[in-house]
């Protein structure tokens, strides 16, 4: 008798761990000849079409998808299936949707409150709701395939903030770094995995799954910083992208090595054949058509439609790649890559801004819902040892990659910690190796276990990449340096932040032969800004240490023009606690953080919805007719209503 099987989603990025009070599937239960959900026979026509070595990839995965759709009761029996259509007027399928709306905005806010990056918001609340937290969601499968949009949709945005000649010049990360990335980690795993006593043939799959790493929660913490245009975003994507293309060949090889006397390199030949006919012909099609279509389009003058356009254009790539084996989300990337090269880029990102947030959020929440605590507390051991091996080796691998082709100690760092997490499509290969026989049930529950626990430390991860980074630049010789060529300013300006804003007031301070110093954590602004001669050091503006060796002590005041708003209330308290007698003049996004601001210590604060509505207001005024001298007297007194309504700073 075959073991149980249970329901499960579709085989897609969002095909996570088992639910409880169900049955197990077992991917080891197949015996030969039998019939996996009336779809896919062992030893039929699937198994004879991958010794002829044309396996078709959506096929495979067709197959799994179809065997974990089937619900199966203790006696083995069929006892429920259910498909995704009528879902949508279920109220079950409402009551889901509302709760996780609830938890995703009762759990953010109050993360959002202790400065805690929402993504692990996300998945406490996924956690806590879920089927093995609270339980008020025991069946996710009808809001997974939603939730794999989110991924989509993000790729796409990500897509849309490049162009195919920027994307030209990453290919040396792409193709080099990218290629060493997945050969490294997937050998070491792989070579860990065997060492444990898995077979072989599985060690490969495993190896494999666990090297890749989790596209949207690294590009989604990057885009919460705004780093994907920086150095360290620029790596990222670039590794993330080619991992994104090593999922076709794997995806083909997980059930060939799951049948006997395949030929393998005719199969991944054709495979890697319609998967690059697929991207050549996005492109050409989407540079032919795209331009036109969205002209046609806009001057229907209806909102709407273009909004229509845009979901067709995002979701069909996607269909596109998924049905030459490639995913979903590297055909959403292209989509965005072509629509960048048009007009229209910045409409239709802030059209699918909304669709993207929502979804995303049910992704990663849907990811928190996979931890099982009760297989934690039975395997705990197991579970711990896989998880700490993961993200050991994986970051051993990464970070020696990087050093190896010459990128700094610090950034090859806070990669291998960044990148240390397996990802999503771990989630794919190891569903498939369960249906090719290749893994049991067990250790593909405790696989999955630990790549969704990999994925919860992500956040946390980066973090810690991110201070070891900037750490290396400071030991570097970067304080060093810092102090030397600051030694002799006296009474200069510390400008912290080197953004439009910093930049700003940079210029006019050179402008009037005054001078200064910036401070930045962009590697790529201070680049740019020292490739001028421009006095622009990379460091932490909050970091007493930066702020002795920029000369702080001697600075005649400090403009603190950061675009975060709780770094500049870090700097804030930094420099009035070190530096009690210095004027501090900050930049705040609105009143709110104007008082806070002022509660920390800062001499003056502009807030610059307030400065941009004056400004907007003014040219109003001067429209309409209104006096210079009327309009200067207007705007002096609103200014002066926007400092009355701010709390005096303190004293000292």
């Amino acid at each position: 008798m075959a073991a149980p099987m249970r329901r499960a989603a579709p085989v897609t990025s969002a095909a996570f761990g088992p639910s409880p009070g169900r049955s197990e599937f077992r991917g080891d239960a197949l015996s030969a000849g039998s019939t996996i959900a009336g779809g896919w026979p062992r030893t039929g026509r699937g198994a004879r079409d991958v010794r002829a070595g044309a396996i078709i990839v959506p096929e495979a995965a067709t197959a799994a998808a179809q065997a974990l759709r089937v619900d199966y009761d203790g006696d083995g029996a069929a006892a429920n299936r259910r498909g995704v259509r009528g879902t949508m007027t279920d109220t079950h399928f409402l009551g889901q949707i509302l709760i996780f709306l609830a938890a995703a905005v009762a759990t953010v806010t109050l993360f959002r409150r202790i400065n805690v990056p929402p993504v692990i918001g996300y998945l406490v609340a996924g956690a806590a709701i879920g089927p093995h937290g609270a339980g008020l969601i025991g069946d996710t499968a009808t809001v997974r395939g939603l939730a794999e949009l989110g991924v989509v949709f993000l790729m796409f945005s990500i897509g849309l903030g490049l162009t195919l000649q920027r994307l030209a010049t990453m290919r040396g990360h792409l193709f080099g770094l990218g290629l060493a990335q997945v050969a490294a980690s997937g050998l070491a795993l792989g070579l860990a995995a065997y060492a444990l006593g898995i077979e072989p043939r599985a060690a490969i799959v495993v190896g494999a799954g666990l090297a890749l790493s989790s596209t949207a929660m690294v590009l989604q913490l990057l885009a919460d910083k705004g780093e994907l245009v920086g150095r360290a975003g620029r790596v990222a994507l670039s590794i993330l992208l080619f991992q994104d293309l090593a999922v076709v060949p794997l995806i083909v090889l997980v059930p060939l090595l799951g049948a006997a006397g395949t030929t393998v390199g005719t199969a991944l030949g054709i495979a890697l054949l319609k998967a690059a006919v697929a991207l050549l012909g996005i492109v050409v099609v989407g540079r032919l058509v795209l331009r036109p279509l969205f002209r046609v389009i806009a001057a229907r003058r209806t909102p709407e439609l273009l909004v229509g356009l845009a979901l067709l254009v995002v979701l069909g790539a996607g269909f596109a790649t998924e049905a030459a084996g490639l995913s979903l989300a590297l055909g959403a990337f292209l989509a965005g890559l072509l629509v960048a090269e048009t007009e229209f880029r910045h409409q239709v990102e802030a059209d699918l801004a909304p669709f993207r947030g929502i979804l995303l959020s049910l992704f990663f929440m849907t990811v928190g819902m996979t931890v099982d605590f009760s297989l934690i507390a039975r395997e705990g051991w197991a579970v711990a040892t896989v998880v700490g091996g993961i993200l050991v080796l994986k970051a051993v691998t990464i970070a020696g990659v990087c050093r190896a082709l010459r990128l700094p100690t610090g950034l090859a760092l806070r990669q291998g910690l960044m990148l240390a997490e397996s990802g999503e499509f771990a989630f794919i290969l190891f569903a498939l190796a369960m249906t090719a026989g290749l893994i049991d049930g067990e250790t593909g529950r405790v696989l999955v276990l630990a790549v969704a626990l990999t994925m919860v430390a992500t956040p946390l991860l980066a973090v810690a990449g991110r201070r070891v980074e900037n750490w290396f630049e400071v030991e570097a010789g970067g304080l060093d340096r810092l102090a030397a060529e600051s030694h002799d300013l006296n009474e200069h300006v510390l400008v912290l932040g080197y953004g439009r804003v910093g930049e700003t007031v940079a210029r006019l301070l050179a402008a009037r032969g005054l001078p200064f110093l910036a401070l930045d954590l962009d590697p790529a602004r201070v680049a740019a800004a020292r490739s001028h001669d421009l006095p622009v050091y990379y460091g932490d503006a909050s970091s007493r240490l930066v702020l002795r060796a920029a000369g702080a002590e001697r600075a005649r005041l400090a403009a603190v023009t950061l675009n975060d708003g709780a770094a500049t209330a870090r700097t804030v308290t930094v420099l009035r606690n070190r530096f009690p007698d210095m004027p501090i003049f900050a930049r705040a996004r609105d009143a709110a953080h104007c008082n806070e601001l002022a509660r920390l210590g800062a001499t003056g604060i502009v807030p610059e919805i307030v400065e941009v509505s004056l400004l907007l207001g003014a040219q109003v005024l001067r429209g309409a007719g209104i006096a210079e001298e009327e309009i200067a007297h207007v705007l002096a007194e609103e200014r002066g209503h926007v400092i009355e309504s701010q709390p005096a700073a303190p004293d000292g």
